[in-house]
């Protein structure tokens, strides 16, 4: 016997999200529905709960505070539990209920899940087996079917909520033919549960919808997440246990560790809840870059940047220019030419216009057109950004894209290539570039359109100097 001895506290994964934008609310319906999942015997986790809480906030009218709402977190938590707890309380309400999946399994598990609680609560309930179209019906009205999604599927049917499950299969597709079928409830909601993509992952959704909600870009949104902010050494346990909720309950050390192979990358995304970017199909769709289109060159304040790009296969050089306006930044494509044609016509337009910065970036001609602007005399700061600042300045863009922090005129070459351009990884640390989708497009004008706004949203204003006695 070991005098003095304490029994060790087990350890448990993290209760609440690393990361959530919830409404504020002052009532919610949430314990109803914890209250109905006990009478299956089965206790919810605390995690469960304080989501179920959120996703069930409603204001004085009773409506959803979050008519939308969504959440994502690694493999093997139960995030499928708290559906099931909300889908329970909804039948007994007699909502009328779609449940979605990519997959008809798991469209067919989570029929099977619910019935089993039922079941479990001795809740009588009739159901319809049918492959991709289960459903289960109380006596009192309330229904739910369970769809594989498709572009056609729920069209002409209407229903109180939606539920998206693996919402990181989430296509634009599937929504237009969804979205609308909770348009006519007076009280709409639409679950959206996940985890984040990986590499094959093809939908969009779920990724525009964590993006907007994190960005304060969306109206009756709520969103939470369990993740890594970047990629993480996979044998950290503090990681483990930040970003699994059910770590110490359901899901054990020993099963994560087995997890642990030589795809970190992997391991990150699908055990640490961690957010590629590149994952996205569509880069930057043709609509999100004319929306920030002017029809009028703006009052334009200060000197030009410009950027320069090598082409990554050494066929052109391209060259863009941004400038600040009163409070974004204007960007043009200047001309792209073959590398054939030499580069005096850079250096011309260079000494004219007067730039205050050139951002240069290629292997190709990188050092070989700075030591001509030098021995030019070219006035203006040339920058040769590293590995890690073309990953900020990538990143950079596609923020200020997406905040309305930059205009253009609509060059249709330039429409073009950004609309037409993939995610490509860069260095190891979830840092991202830009690829062609198209052959015949030329992803270096994009990029050098990238420099310059880089260099131009670098530069720092010059305050006007007070004198004061």
């Amino acid at each position: 016997m070991i005098i003095g001895s304490e029994k060790k506290e087990a350890r448990i994964g993290r209760q609440t999200p690393t990361t959530a934008i919830i409404l504020p609310y002052a009532k919610t319906l949430g314990q109803e529905a914890i209250d109905a999942y006990a009478q299956t015997k089965r206790a919810a986790q605390e995690w469960q709960e304080l989501l179920l809480f959120d996703i069930m906030a409603v204001n004085d009218d009773g409506l959803w505070v979050h008519t939308k709402f969504g959440y994502a977190l690694p493999r093997r938590n139960g995030k499928n539990e708290v559906v099931a707890m909300r889908e329970m309380w909804g039948l007994e309400k007699g909502e009328k209920i779609l449940h979605t999946a990519h997959r008809t399994t798991t469209s067919r598990a989570a029929w099977e899940r619910l019935c089993e609680l039922l079941d479990m609560a001795d809740i009588e309930y009739s159901c319809v087996q049918s492959n991709g179209r289960e459903s289960i019906k109380l006596p009192d009205g309330g229904k739910i079917d369970f769809r594989t999604r498709s572009s056609k599927s729920g069209l002409g049917e209407g229903f109180d909520l939606l539920v998206i499950d693996e919402a990181q299969e989430y296509q634009d597709d599937h929504e237009s033919a969804l979205k609308y079928t909770v348009t006519d409830s007076k009280n709409p909601q639409t679950i959206f549960c996940g985890t984040p993509p990986t590499m094959a992952s093809s939908g969009t959704i779920f990724v525009k919808l964590r993006k907007s909600a994190l960005f304060g870009k969306t109206s009756n949104t709520g969103w939470a997440e369990w993740s890594v902010d970047q990629q993480t050494d996979v044998n950290n346990k503090d990681a483990w246990y930040e970003t699994n909720p059910s770590l110490g309950t359901i899901l054990t050390e020993r099963a994560v560790n087995d997890e642990v192979g030589t795809d970190d990358l992997d391991f990150n995304i699908q055990r640490l809840g961690y957010w590629v970017q590149y994952n996205q199909k569509s880069a930057i769709s043709e609509k999100e870059w004319l929306d920030l289109r002017v029809e009028k060159l703006p009052e334009l304040k200060g000197k030009l940047y410009a950027g320069i790009k090598f082409g990554h296969d050494g066929k052109n050089v391209c060259l863009s220019i941004a400038v600040k306006t009163d409070n974004k930044v204007f960007v043009e494509a200047i001309d792209c030419r073959p590398i054939t044609a030499g580069m005096n016509w850079l250096l011309d337009f260079l000494v004219k216009a007067q730039i205050k910065a050139i951002a240069i970036d290629g292997a190709s001609g990188q050092q070989i057109l700075a030591a001509a602007i030098k021995d030019a005399k070219i006035k203006g700061t040339v920058m040769l950004p590293t590995v890690r600042e073309i990953i900020t300045a990538n990143a950079g863009f596609e923020q200020a894209i997406y905040q309305n922090e930059i205009c253009h005129m609509g060059q249709p070459s330039l429409t073009q290539v950004i609309s037409n351009s993939d995610k490509r990884p860069i260095g190891s640390n979830g840092g991202f570039g830009y690829r062609a989708i198209m052959e015949e497009s030329e992803v270096a004008l994009m990029d050098s359109v990238i420099l310059a706004h880089w260099a131009c949203s670098k530069a720092k204003d010059k305050k006007p100097q007070t004198v004061s006695y």
